[in-house]
Order: structure tokens, then sequence, then C-alpha cells
């Protein structure tokens, strides 16, 4: 855990909660924080150079988002995701996301789509630049705020708590590797169809995209697993 204490905190820019969170987010996709493993906000505190509160409230925050769970008197556990549930997870999305990107490309208007472009070009940046946290960001928006031109709320909360969910750990080996890059850049193609109003190219482009990424992420987590049984991070253990 000793890298932790070299991010940079500087709480003038942006409350120092939101920093905390941020940089734990960084260590989770790094791996840095094992899946499984239990921390303490105390001790990610003195990783941090800080006071446990910050560190405990942005630990709360990731517990909302499904990435960490508390453990009573101990802290909290990274949580982990079985293949088991990615196939399912990623099954559901793809029942919800397919039909819904045909309709979108049916339904909405060049403008609605063409406002998402940057969105889709600052994936592949991110990708490009090795920026994780910027990745992920940027593909949760862009995946949203497209099925939200569907018009159905509920169905838009559904498929950002199954992301949530969803989301793997350990993507250093694929940004390594380049493979995220291919992707990203199916984002522009996607939008590209939809612009040219091929519904079922678009419905086509989704669903291999849904699994493609499925099979990116098991491939990262398994390289990932592979390096930690190789050379495992020193951990701090969590002390309640």
């Amino acid at each position: 855990m000793g890298h932790l204490a070299q991010r940079d905190l500087n709480a003038t820019r942006e409350r120092l909660r939101d920093q905390v969170a941020h940089a734990l987010r960084a260590a989770l996709i790094s791996g840095e924080l094992r899946p499984g493993a239990v921390y303490s906000a105390p001790a990610l505190a003195d990783d941090f150079g800080i006071s446990a509160t910050p560190v405990r409230e942005a630990m709360l925050d990731l517990a909302r988002e499904g990435l960490v769970e508390p453990v009573r008197n101990k802290g909290f556990r990274v949580t982990e995701v079985s293949e088991s549930d990615l196939d399912q997870y990623t099954a559901i999305r793809a029942l919800i996301e397919v039909p819904t990107v045909g309709q979108v490309t049916r339904s909405a208007t060049r403008e609605e789509l063409e406002a998402l472009r940057p969105v889709a070009e600052e994936i592949v940046r991110a990708a490009r630049d090795h920026d994780l946290i910027g990745y992920l960001e940027a593909d949760r928006r862009f995946h949203l705020s497209l099925l939200a031109l569907c018009g159905n709320e509920r169905l838009v909360e559904t498929v950002g708590d199954l992301r949530k969910r969803s989301r793997l750990y350990g993507l250093t080996a694929l940004d390594e590797s380049g493979e995220l890059i291919p992707s990203a850049e199916e984002h522009l193609e996607l939008l590209d169809l939809m612009l040219a109003g091929d519904a079922k190219g678009a419905e086509k482009c989704m669903a291999r995209h849904l699994g493609h990424v499925r099979s990116l992420w098991a491939r990262g987590e398994s390289a990932q697993g592979s390096a930690g049984r190789r050379s495992r991070p020193a951990k701090r253990a969590a002390t309640g």
C-alpha cells in the first residue's frame, strides 16, 4: 500500500473526500487493492497521511457503487465478482441495451446522436493516454447517455446498477497490451451506424461490443491475478 501515499491529494482543487475516492478507484483498477481483501479506514488514512474521516466517507461512497462492502469492526472488503456473475450481468445488459440501441437509432435526432461523439472520442483518447479512470468514466457517460435517449429513466438506472456490479479490477494488463483501444473505437463505430440509420447494424455492433468487453475484462483479470501470484503488492492488514 506504500504507493497510495504518493497520490496527489490537493484539497484546494476539490473536496478531500472526492480525491480519496478517486485515488481508491485508481487503486482498485490497478489491482493495488485486491478483491476479497479487507482494508480499514485508519490504515488507509495512514498511507495517505490524512485523518480517517474522509477515507471512511470515501469508502462509503465506494460501497454505494458496489465496489466495496462494509465489514463490521474491521473496515471494508473489496467486492469480488465471479465469472458466473459477470456472465449473468452481461446477459441482462445485452437483453436491455441491444434492442434499446435499435429503438434509439430509429427515434433519436441526428443532433442528439452527434452530441455523443465528443464522449466517444474521449473514450478513445483515454485508452490511448493510459487513463483508466478517464476511460471508465467516459464509457459510463456514453452508454448511459445513449440509453437515456429512449426516455426510460428506470431502464437507465438498471443498466447503471449492472455496470457498477460488474466493474472489474486489474485493467493495467489490458492497458499495457493496447487491447483497450479497439474496444474504445467500437463506440465510434456504433455511433456512425446509428447516424446512418442502420438499426440492425447498430444492434449487432452493441451485442459484439458487450461480448468483447466481457472477454477483455476476463483476460485482464486473469493476467492481473497471475501477476499478483508472482509478486503480490504489499498490503496493510485491517486493524479495525
